[in-house]
Parts: structure tokens; sequence; C-alpha cells
């Protein structure tokens, strides 16, 4: 098997985190915050080492507390959007938005009457920023994340930040494909608050990701209920991370986003993404010379490890399909949950292939899957059938 949809999750990771999961179910197995008992204390105490591992890794500043953890990436962007906007607020986002983006704010478009406001862009990952000094005035919050999931390119977010701070909004990071991909730090880039996933560049299990939110800003609960303390209040507690972490939490999930953070950690994330970036070149430089295949990503050795394109005369699910039924080369096709971004590239009716990197991706993989999209091309171009490897 040749995995290349880091992008969309690290169905590969260290075996520490299958470990880590499988110790704390095994000998740990509480809640934290639930009791008083050793168990349930040494719960705690792994989630605060969480919490502090993916403030090293994210360069996430202050009180580790200020961390509330959640299911993933889309459940923290939602805490925080629903949590700032009200009634009528003018939000600002970018073509380059996920879904988890856009249907919330779409969303409250209808029930608040939030007024949607979009920053132009280019099909090369640029915004336009003399329009989004315009579209900032006024407006209470500016989402934007990190790296595009389609392109790969990292946006403009110390320029954007800052554009948004002169003029009192509020700013929030998807940093769903930077977080231990890139040595990325939003929140010294402006940031207020930024929202991740564990089960992407972290390496963590599926099911964990969270918030974290500057000192200074508050957020209203987007769920509330139990958190361990002070059950005698109505209201959810005024301190984080409990203001934020209703319902009990994915303890097992949280260990192993811990051990993910630590191999991430020992391993140093700019030598990661060193690494990703070679295979990434290798790859882009491969793809871009092939009759047939057009790369709708630019180079951008930078951002995130990943090259987006289609083939002539082939819907993309159909070369995915190929791919793994004929070379083992398993990808992603479609919209990556990002129409605006493929409306900006043409691609919006069909999608496109997403070919990612990750953690453990190799030459071979890379050129495994140069070879299969090389083959399925060719086959295309002269009628004749083929690609499958002798």
């Amino acid at each position: 098997m040749h995995y290349l949809d880091y992008a969309a999750t690290s169905a590969v990771r260290p075996e520490s985190v299958a470990g880590a999961v499988h110790d704390f179910l095994v000998n740990v197995g509480a809640s934290p915050g639930r009791g008083g008992y050793a168990p349930s204390v040494e719960s705690g105490r792994i989630a605060l080492r969480c919490r502090r591992q993916v403030a090293r890794v994210m360069g996430l500043p202050g009180d580790p507390g200020r961390i509330a953890f959640m299911m993933n990436a889309t459940h923290a962007l939602n805490t925080a959007i629903h949590g700032v906007v009200g009634q009528g607020d003018p939000v600002v986002i970018t073509p380059f938005d996920h879904n988890a983006v856009l249907r919330p704010v779409h969303a409250l478009s209808t029930t608040r009457g939030v007024e949607i406001r979009e920053i132009p862009g280019a099909p090369d990952g640029t915004l336009d920023l003399e329009a989004a000094a315009t579209l900032l005035e006024g407006a209470r919050l500016l989402v934007v994340n990190a790296v595009s999931n389609v392109l790969g390119t990292i946006l403009p977010l110390p320029e954007l930040a800052s554009l948004a701070r002169e003029r009192g909004v509020l700013v929030l990071v998807d940093a769903a494909q930077s977080a231990g991909h890139l040595p990325h730090h939003p929140a010294s880039m402006g940031a207020h608050m930024v929202a991740f996933t564990g089960h992407k560049g972290l390496l963590g299990p599926q099911g964990t990701g969270g918030l974290w939110v500057e000192e200074g800003t508050e957020v209203l609960p987007f769920c509330t209920g139990g958190t361990g303390g002070n059950s005698r209040l109505r209201e959810m507690p005024a301190t984080y991370p409990d203001h934020l972490e209703a319902g009990t939490p994915n303890a097992p999930g949280i260990a192993g986003l811990l051990a993910g953070c630590q191999y991430v950690l020992n391993e140093g994330v700019e030598v990661i993404h060193a690494r990703e970036a070679a295979l990434k070149a290798r790859l882009h430089d491969g793809l871009s010379g092939m009759k047939g295949v057009r790369v709708l990503s630019p180079a951008a050795p930078e951002g995130a490890a990943l090259v987006t394109l289609t083939l002539d005369g082939m819907e993309p699910a159909e070369v995915a399909r190929r791919l793994e039924d004929q070379w083992g080369v398993l990808a992603r096709a479609g919209l990556h949950c990002a129409p605006e971004a493929h409306r900006l590239l043409g691609s919006r009716d069909s999608g496109a292939l997403r070919l990612s990197l990750g953690w453990a991706s190799s030459d071979a993989d890379v050129d495994q899957a140069l070879a299969g999209v090389d083959a399925i091309s060719l086959s295309l171009r002269t009628g004749v059938p083929g690609g499958i490897p002798a």
C-alpha cells in the first residue's frame, strides 16, 4: 500500500500512538476530572501533558488551559464561530476555506442574519489584500486557514491578521493542515483563536482536536453540560478549559494525541517539513512533465506537501480507483470539502485528484504514484489498455 492521503488523515501512525491508546484503556481507563481516585487523577495528568505538548508543537503561548479539547477541527471552528458572532455581524472569509467554515457561516447567515464577506482570491493561492482591508472594516470575525488543503499554499496570515487587529476584528485560524506539518505558529502571527485537529499532522487518533483561545478573548460555549466540577452552576464555568469542554472527553484519544505530539517533537517539525517538502518537489516535478496531466497546485515548497491534478479525458474518481486497483496508491478524489477553491481552479464540476504526503511517505510512494498516473494518462492518449505494472 502506498498511502498518499495524509491531508485527509494520517492513516499511517507511529506505533507509539496505538500503544498509548491501548495502555490508557488497559491501565487507566478513567475520565479526567471525574473523580479523586488515582486513575482519574492520572487521566487528568495525561490531558494536561497533552495540552502542553500541543502548545509546544503549535507555538501556542500562555496557559495551556486555554486549549480546549474537542472532537476535531470542525467542532473547534463551529465553537469559535458560533461563540463570537452575534446577530447581523459581518464575517470575512476566503475562497480557500473548508466547509468546516463555509457551512457554519452560511448557517448563521440564515439564523442570525450574519453578513458574509469573501476576500477575492486567485488560482495561485494569493488573496487581494487591498480588498481585504476594505472588507474588514466593521467586521466581527476573520476566518482564514493557515494552508489551503487544495493548493497547499500558505495564506498571508500575518498581513491579514495585522489588517484585522487594526480594525478590532477577531482572527480565527484553521490550522488543520499546518499543525505538525509546518513550523507555522498562527498565535505569533496575530490569531486570537486557533482551531486544530489531532488526526492529521499531529498523528493522533480521529476524534481529537481542539481550540486555543488567546487570553482576553472570550468565546460563548457551543455545547453546555457537565465538566466534572462547579456542578451547582447553571451556566458553564468561566475558567478555561472547562468553559468550552462540556461532557466526557475522548480520554483514550487524548492519550494517543499526546504520543503523536511527542513523536512530532522528537523528530522536529522542521525536519518533518523538510522531508515532506523534498518528496513534494519530486512529485510535483514529475507530474508537471507528463502529457495529459494538469497540475492545479503551485510548487509552493514552503507550504503543505500535497499536489492536486486532473487527467485529460478521465474523471478524478476513476483515476483514484485505477491508482488503487492497479498500483496500490491511495489518493483522494473530489472537491476536498473546499468548493470555492475548486471554483477558482475551474474544477468545481468534477473535482480533482489530490496526492498528499506525510511523516512516513517515501521515495517509493512518490515513484509508484508517478508511474501509475503516467501509465493511466498514456492509456488515455493512445487508447491502448494498460497501466498494470509488470
